[in-house]
């Protein structure tokens, strides 16, 4: 797949742009978002990142095309997942409503510069090391294991609210617990404080380094190709802002989700674990020679795979907490 720098910087100055738009359109004057709102431009964001993928396509062929969908799917997923965590965060800090649009705004900025640079790193390093597969596949493995196996509210909250880069900005710099409007700082008797808005931001960015050693190596395990993986992220980033707001109630109702990714992570690490072995280069496995007998699996079945496995999670999920709604309603 051949993109020139021309449409590799036209590409990141219309992110930049979307962000922008962003900001001035609907965070800058602070409210919270109707319903209306939120499913108008969460649909805006879906259908240009639909467009997008026809344009890769179209283009580069549909294969890259199909890489693109599946990538898209799977980081999209993965976004909606980390939701969780930010309306833990949220609530924890209890940001007001009106405010949450910039923190998540933020949120997706600094994820969009940390993805950018895990891009940049893996891409570097399969080029130069095959084996790396090996260790993106096993880490893929073991983390949709340690998925399936977790409660999810647990785990959840495990990963929310004071974390150890928000307890050190405490200790370093003075604080108040109050916030004053969308500021991220305030004075207080004549000292310059920090404001909790400003925390819940470096909350929400120090979880996004977590989210990003997930993400990137699922999505390098469907494509080997830099402008996909980026492209990929940014679009499921993109309009995360007002799918927040959208499906908010319905997150406590995506009970099966995380095993659903699970399953995902855990096909796309083995995956990675045959395609690693196919291009085997290490010298104690098969003597530094390929694995013949690794099949290389299609990204059409990979696609298929992410997309049933999610509608499957999605339905039992409905099903499961319609199911304990009436089982409640029948004991009161």
């Amino acid at each position: 797949m051949d993109v020139s720098s021309l449409v590799w910087s036209l590409t990141g100055v219309g992110v930049v742009g979307l962000l922008v738009f962003d900001f001035f359109a609907h965070v800058r004057t602070p409210h919270e978002p109707t319903f209306r709102e939120s499913a108008w431009w969460s649909t805006v964001y879906i259908v240009l990142a639909l467009l997008f993928g026809v344009a890769v396509g179209a283009f580069w062929g549909w294969d890259h095309g199909a890489e693109y969908f599946a990538g898209y799917v799977t980081e999209k997923s993965l976004s909606v997942d980390n939701l969780f965590v930010f309306l833990i965060i949220m609530t924890r800090f209890a940001v007001p409503r009106a405010f949450q649009q910039k923190v998540l705004l933020v949120g997706v900025a600094i994820a969009l510069v940390l993805r950018t640079i895990f891009i940049l790193l893996g891409a570097a390093a399969i080029e130069r090391w095959s084996w790396v597969f090996y260790i993106f596949g096993a880490f893929l493995v073991y983390t949709g294991v340690k998925l399936a196996r977790e409660d999810h509210d647990t785990a959840e909250e495990e990963q929310g609210g004071d974390g150890v880069v928000v307890r050190f900005v405490r200790r370093l710099f003075p604080t108040t617990t109050e916030y004053d409007r969308d500021r991220l700082t305030t004075v207080v008797d004549g000292k310059r404080l920090l404001t909790p808005m400003l925390l819940v931001m470096v909350a929400i960015g120090s979880t996004d380094i977590l989210f990003a050693l997930d993400s990137i190596p699922a999505i390098y395990g469907l494509t080997e190709e830099p402008y996909i993986v980026f492209t990929a992220n940014a679009f499921a980033l993109l309009g995360l802002r007002q799918l927040y707001f959208l499906i908010g109630g319905l997150l406590e109702r995506l009970v099966y989700l995380s095993q659903g990714l699970a399953v995902i992570l855990g096909f796309i690490g083995v995956k990675l674990l045959l395609h690693a072995m196919h291009t085997n280069e290490l010298p104690f496995v098969n003597g530094g020679e390929h694995v013949e007998w690794a099949p290389e699996i299609p990204i059409w079945l990979s696609l298929t795979v992410i997309l049933g496995t999610l509608a499957v999670a999605t339905v039992a999920s409905l099903v499961k907490t319609r199911s304990d709604r009436r089982v409640a309603a029948g004991q009161e």
